[in-house]
């Protein structure tokens, strides 16, 4: 701590004491007394998705191995890819393909930089290297989403429980920035680590084909969620059940936020559900951006229905087929932008039909490159955590 120290205080040359001395003196540790009880001011506050970003975490590619081969995994992604990731579980990633996607990180960082905000990263991992716990072994994957590992509910940030064995201990790449947040003043919350065995899964599981009703690989053996499967609008929150959240894990996260906070479930009609962000993004108070291939918006939840639902356009082709084969995601990874403000927002170059669409709407678009991340698991909303955002707790839903 500095403090400031006029002339005749202390820390200046000696001279007889007199009353004006002694007493700027006193005066002066007082204040020093007093700056040291100051409460600490978090550095983590974040409510929605909208308000001025002042600080984010941005994921790594380093060390990213493919994931280890369990049905948890295989059943998010075509059956022809499923036996290929599971001949390749446990190798390293391709260098062209993580060459591409760190060059294209590279210059979003050096984006966010550009626009004033505060960038932290985890640290580096080798993903390889095995692990286990009584009852089951992994290796690892990659720390490219801080996205699903960490929610940020105001000055709270909660390590959620997930549901692949292969990001059982992703949030330890995490731990330095948390124990930096937790000591300037942030809540620190870890969710109850999961069991992960055969009982959360539903045995033989397959996805269903088209016209067959919706079915999930987890069952309701203990709560697990991926953080990417919730948006933030303020006191309200929006959640997607899926292949790697189950109802239990949404109750968890309800009873923990208490009576402040409302859950929302958002129907969802596609056949392999993991993470929201590319089926419902609130982008603005009272603008929230649907993908009409999932969502039914006659189906909203109720308090929704009074927004301007924003349909998302057909999202443009990918030529590159090397990407086509090794992207993790689906073709609506358009929709995976990332809000600036409530203006501003990022979107990938390449689907400009998002781009005109945003602009339509009143956005002010920021194209940035980062197609070749997929493989990873995601862009830029996956890709980052926005840890604190100029704005206070609010309800746009009342």
């Amino acid at each position: 701590m500095t403090v400031t120290r006029k002339p005749g205080g202390l820390g200046t040359q000696a001279t007889p004491a007199t009353p004006t001395t002694a007493t700027t003196a006193t005066a002066t540790t007082a204040t020093a007394v007093r700056e040291d009880e100051r409460p600490l001011v978090s550095p983590v506050n974040s409510h929605n998705e909208w308000d001025p970003l002042e600080e984010i975490i941005v994921g790594r590619l380093d060390g990213a191995t493919i994931p280890s081969d369990h049905p948890v995994v295989s059943c998010n992604i075509p059956p022809w890819a499923a036996r290929l990731q599971g001949l390749a579980a446990g190798f390293r990633y391709p260098r062209p393909l993580i060459d591409r996607a760190r060059h294209e990180l590279d210059e979003f960082v050096a984006l966010l930089v550009s626009l004033g905000v505060t960038v932290r990263r985890p640290d580096p991992v080798d993903h390889r290297r095995r692990y286990g716990t009584p009852d089951w072994t992994s290796r690892g994957f990659c720390n490219t989403c801080p996205r699903d590992s960490m929610l940020v509910i105001g000055d709270e940030i909660i390590e959620t429980p997930m549901a692949w064995p292969c990001r059982y201990f992703e949030i330890h790449s995490y731990r330095r920035v948390l124990k930096d947040y937790f000591r300037r003043g942030a809540r620190w919350t870890a969710a109850p680590k999961p069991q992960l065995t055969d009982e959360l899964f539903e045995r033989g599981f397959r996805p269903p084909r088209d016209g067959e009703p919706p079915r999930r690989i987890l069952t309701e053996f203990e709560p697990v969620f991926d953080a990417a499967d919730f948006v933030r609008a303020g006191r309200d929150l929006f959640v997607t059940p899926s292949n790697v959240t189950n109802r239990m894990g949404i109750e968890w996260l309800r009873r923990h936020l208490g009576p402040g906070y409302r859950v929302h479930e958002v129907e969802s009609r596609c056949r392999t559900p993991m993470h929201i962000d590319t089926t419902l993004v609130p982008l603005a108070p009272g603008k929230v951006l649907v993908n009409p291939e999932y969502v039914d918006v006659d189906r909203l939840p109720e308090p929704l229905r009074s927004w301007d639902v924003l349909v998302a356009p057909e999202p443009d082709p990918i030529d590159d087929r090397l990407l086509r084969i090794t992207s993790m995601c689906g073709r609506w990874l358009s929709m995976n932008v990332l809000m600036i403000d409530e203006k501003r927002v990022i979107a990938e170059r390449h689907h400009t039909g998002m781009l005109r669409a945003l602009e339509r709407w009143g956005f002010e678009p920021i194209p940035c490159d980062l197609l070749h991340y997929a493989p990873f698991g995601g862009s830029f909303h996956c890709a980052t955590l926005d840890v604190r955002r100029r704005g206070t707790l609010a309800s746009y839903t009342d």
